[in-house]
């Protein structure tokens, strides 16, 4: 499929590490013979989940996002631990970051936010049958829960106030359900 679109990679180093993301700066060898740098972020991967209630509400966060110096309504999602599925990551992160476990869960789909510079993935899925247990946030973590309909997630994102990637993808599959132009996926109990 396209493999004369592949580059080569010559050689490969970290040229930063934090506490969570790298750097990697490579040499790569391009379709036409010649050569160029490439430089990537590597991350763990994430999980980010629709907590969706019997009675059609969807809980969303509100958190404040440093690199863009505001605050942003998102779907609850968090980083992979060293071991952790996917599904593992999204149960963590829906009692740590909401307080509400969910006994069904179905994956919906994975994504690449920012294939240009970064390898990350996050799987999302739709979760319900929620209850509350209590949150677990992590030390210095700040975020707000609100319960929401999904015409106001669709109205928010026509009038550009939602622009966090995964969760407008979120929202256009919940649309698709809603309207009947998808089958809601098959929820197994965990």
């Amino acid at each position: 499929m396209s493999k004369h679109l592949r580059e080569v990679e010559l050689s490969s180093e970290v040229a930063y590490e934090g506490y969570f993301l790298k750097l990697r700066r490579d040499q790569v060898r391009l379709p036409d013979g010649s050569q160029r740098g490439r430089e990537y972020i590597v991350h763990p991967g994430a999980a980010a989940m629709v907590p969706i209630f019997a009675d059609g509400r969807i809980l969303i966060e509100r958190q404040y996002r440093y690199p863009l110096r505001d605050v942003f309504v998102e779907i609850p999602a968090g980083k992979r631990d060293p071991g952790e599925t996917p599904l593992q990551t999204a149960q963590r992160e829906l009692i740590e970051e909401t307080g509400y476990s969910a006994a069904q869960w179905a994956p919906l789909t994975r994504i690449h936010p920012a294939i240009g510079f970064a390898d990350e993935s996050i799987d999302i899925f739709v979760c319900r049958d929620l209850t509350e247990v209590g949150r677990q946030l992590d030390e210095g973590e700040f975020v707000d829960i609100d319960f929401v309909t999904l015409d106001w997630l669709i109205d928010e994102l026509r009038a550009g106030r939602l622009t966090d990637v995964k969760t407008q993808i979120a929202v256009f599959w919940l649309e698709r359900f809603h309207s009947g132009a998808w089958p809601w996926p098959d929820f197994s109990p965990i």
